[in-house]
């Protein structure tokens, strides 16, 4: 559907800006008063990191006027593979302040604000009042719900970006002209079903591909062009290279933006409402956790364990502990691995970072596996606490 512009021209446009914008300016369908209007808009992006670089990137080279970026996290090394708006000198640095940085240098006549804080439940609402338009970068569902929640609360747009390994998906919510993210995933997946980036992985270039939709979605409700995806879910698949489009209708029954909404506010924790770690695994882990330091110790005293990394063959060939062997929890959960256990040796289970290790945890203690125990950040505290020459990814 056709939509009006969502911000008012600016006054004019300077020669500099007639200038850098000229390939713009000849399009008819934007032109000088579509040009003011990138001008006179504000737009916040949520995140510097995969989606966010281009976004951003992109954003700037356009003429928005304003940009906002909030980000509490820092540069690291292994961002570097798909952030591209961060470079080798930024590692360390804030990303909110190295992305600002590149923004200046890509377009000066941008005014960048910086956030460089979290997005919580306390500040939401005051910084998100201050845009026109929300660019969604964030890759947790505690964020996305809540952002979600808070567009729609004060009456906002946002365009919405997910990337996995080589599928990645767009769409434009907007409450009053269409479905939220809600109507389309109503509840978050449980915990543990979904991998994110930093567990599954994904295809540096897949962040350009969906970043370079959500600010083509972006410029043409600025500008009031086209036909934004509101109602559309832009699935895109790299690797057979092939793009669906897929309808989707604003829900009745939505809990938020429907007919009867019984959300009428943010919830007090997003954290808790998507469930980083299931019910079970919270109540595996109690009194069945050790360190990596705890581990190193029963190594080096020969106790008689079987260590486990649930993590997938792909991460297994990154790094390993000594000593563990590969079953991946998928393998365990499913109950398909239990015959290879030892019945007769405690079982010690890790992963990357100790939360599928406790998923697999709470299926070994459910099926009789009474003294496994698992180990706390998984094998990211083993290179941090034993033995820093390993690689972290």
């Amino acid at each position: 559907m056709s939509l009006p512009p969502l911000v008012e021209p600016a006054a004019e446009l300077t020669v500099d800006e007639i200038r850098r914008y000229s390939r713009h300016l000849i399009i008819p369908d934007v032109g000088v008063e579509g040009q003011k209007r990138l001008k006179n808009a504000r737009v916040l992006c949520v995140g510097a990191g995969g989606l966010g670089s281009p976004a951003l990137m992109y954003l700037a080279a356009a003429g928005v006027g304003t940009l906002g970026i909030i980000d509490f996290d820092t540069v690291d090394e292994s961002n570097l593979q798909r952030q591209i708006i961060h470079g080798v000198s930024d590692v360390g640095r804030s990303k909110a302040e190295s992305a600002a940085a590149s923004i200046r240098e890509i377009n000066p006549l941008v005014n960048v604000e910086i956030h460089n804080t979290a997005l919580d439940r306390d500040n939401v609402r005051e910084i998100f009042a201050q845009y026109d338009l929300i660019v969604d970068g964030t890759d947790n569902f505690a964020t996305r719900y809540m952002v979600n929640d808070a567009a729609v609360l004060l009456g906002k747009p946002y365009v919405w970006g997910s990337i996995y390994r080589f599928d990645g998906q767009a769409s434009v919510f907007w409450a009053e002209h269409g479905p939220c993210y809600r109507c389309l995933y109503p509840e978050p997946p449980p915990p543990g079903m979904v991998p994110s980036c930093a567990e599954g992985g994904v295809l540096g270039v897949l962040c350009a591909s969906i970043g370079s939709i959500q600010v083509n979605e972006a410029i043409k409700l600025l500008a009031g062009i086209g036909e934004p995806l509101v109602g559309s879910l832009m699935v895109y698949d790299a690797l057979e290279m092939s793009y669906r489009k897929i309808k989707v209708r604003k829900d009745p029954d939505c809990v938020l933006c429907g007919e009867n909404p019984t959300v009428t506010d943010l919830l007090e924790d997003y954290e808790d409402f998507c469930g980083a770690v299931s019910v079970e695994a919270q109540e595996a882990v109690v009194d069945s956790t050790i360190t990596a330091l705890e581990l190193k110790e029963w190594q080096d005293a020969g106790k008689d364990i079987f260590l486990v990394d649930v993590r997938e063959p792909a991460e297994y060939e990154i790094v390993r502990i000594p000593g563990a062997t590969l079953i991946p929890k998928g393998d365990i959960i499913s109950g398909e691995a239990l015959s290879r256990l030892p019945q007769d040796r405690q079982i010690v289970l890790h992963c990357k970072s100790g939360v599928r290790s406790a998923e697999a945890l709470a299926a070994l203690k459910a099926a009789g596996f009474r003294d496994a125990v698992h180990v706390q950040g998984g094998v990211l505290s083993w290179i941090k606490q034993i033995d820093p020459s390993l690689p972290a990814y």
